[in-house]
């Protein structure tokens, strides 16, 4: 039998960054070890490293105390039971694959640790080939080993050996929002789009409103993972900042995030608050009304940014109808559409004082699951031929859009790849 050749982290190709702007999903870029040892003060011992100095801190390392850090229920694994436990991280197992590394499935078994029961995990490997892969770990394992929401997925345990750095997270066996939302061939029904944005607000809510509030900073769709009965939990808290703290506004900061789901203002300034959140969140809201992705290269200049295409249509149900997503083929509330597309609007506004809270984002979408008017049996949507159901892109062929004398119509929407 062919043995399995030795396991190493995986990592990716990094560039250097002249200014201070990174963005996940176009290029994974990291200050180099020379830029992040530069005015880099003595740091105090893990056991005495809090929220606000990881968020001050341009570089942090751990030693042995890293264990008694946190309670009984966080496990601190070692390396050779993780790889025991997903067959040496076996490419079986292989559930994702991102900027910090690959996600695997494992099995944990009762005799594993006392107290721990049987159940999969997902163990995520991190890479540290440079300082900003540690900080993204150890950003997680504070943040995660201590806060603890039925909207949050659930850290079990981490890992660190060396240059090794190992999370384990509870096993969430739907997958994630975006996988269900643009790559899967059969639709999310509308009464689970609303279930799901209702538990990620609910996420988004504890973290801004906990004694010492933690903005979220890369809320999209490949963050918010989904248990066995479609709740949402919010996942990767490896760019995670503390809010302001006394009188600040705001936390200035490297930008960093996703195209297309950043705030403008965080963007062009760094200031980030609990509002930058929001405004991710809406953006959200209008790929689960749209079924389109927050950023489209393939499509025409003019329809690529997703906020910016939308908001003509988003004030009138009549309008709305035309950028709905067809795979819906009328399955959803008319009513509860509409007013999803003005909370959307709202959180995206271009300022941030005139964006929800996400308190009352939560009221809002719960007072939604009223609704039982269907666009298909209310004449808002026209009913799908046998040929048509059978096509991604049917509905949109039998929509004719009315934009206004200088209001370009919604292209057909065709789900499409990741870009």
């Amino acid at each position: 039998m062919k043995q399995p050749s030795s396991w190493r982290p995986f990592t990716t190709n990094c560039c250097s960054t002249e200014d201070q702007t990174i963005f996940t999903g176009f290029s994974k870029c990291k200050p180099s070890r020379s830029d992040l040892s530069k005015d880099v003060a003595p740091l105090p011992s893990f056991r005495r490293l809090s929220f606000s100095e990881l968020s001050r801190s341009s570089s942090i390392r751990i030693n042995e105390e890293l264990s008694l850090s946190f309670g009984p229920d966080l496990y601190d694994f070692e390396l050779s039971e993780l790889r025991a436990i997903t067959q040496n991280f076996s490419s079986n197992f292989l559930l994702g694959e991102g900027g910090f590394g690959t996600v695997h499935k494992g099995y944990v078994d009762d005799n594993l640790r006392q107290g721990l029961k049987a159940q999969p995990v997902a163990v995520k490997l991190l890479d540290i080939e440079g300082l900003q892969g540690h900080r993204e770990w150890l950003a997680e394992v504070i943040f995660l080993g201590q806060l603890r929401h039925p909207n949050l997925v659930k850290l079990i345990g981490y890992c660190c050996e060396d240059e090794d750095r190992l999370l384990v997270y509870e096993f969430m066996p739907r997958g994630s929002l975006e996988n269900h939302l643009f790559r899967r061939l059969t639709s999310l029904p509308w009464g689970t789009r609303l279930k799901i944005a209702i538990g990620a607000a609910k996420g988004l809510s504890f973290l801004h409103g906990a004694d010492k509030p933690v903005i979220y900073r890369d809320f999209k769709t490949s963050n918010v993972l989904l248990d066995s009965d479609f709740t949402a939990k919010l996942s990767d808290f490896g760019l995670a900042k503390m809010g302001p703290e006394g009188s600040n506004t705001h936390v200035s900061t490297r930008v960093m995030g996703t195209y297309g789901y950043a705030a403008p203002e965080y963007i062009s300034t760094g200031h980030l608050t609990t509002k930058s959140d929001v405004y991710s969140f809406g953006v959200v809201l209008l790929e689960l009304l749209t079924g389109r992705r927050a950023m489209e290269k393939t499509r025409p200049k003019t329809e690529q940014n997703l906020v910016d295409w939308s908001k003509p249509y988003l004030r009138s149900s009549r309008r709305l109808r035309y950028i709905m997503d067809p795979r819906l083929l009328g399955q959803y509330s008319v009513k509860g559409a509409k007013e999803m597309a003005v909370l959307a609007l709202h959180c995206v506004s271009m300022n941030p004082k005139d964006r929800p809270r996400m308190a009352t984002v939560v009221d809002t979408l719960e007072g939604l699951q009223q609704f039982k008017d269907m666009a298909v049996t209310s004449g808002h949507w026209p009913a799908a031929s046998k040929s048509t159901r059978n096509s991604n892109n049917g509905a949109s062929k039998n929509v004719k859009g009315r934009g206004g004398a200088n209001q370009k119509k919604p292209s057909p929407i065709v789900p499409t790849k990741k870009t």
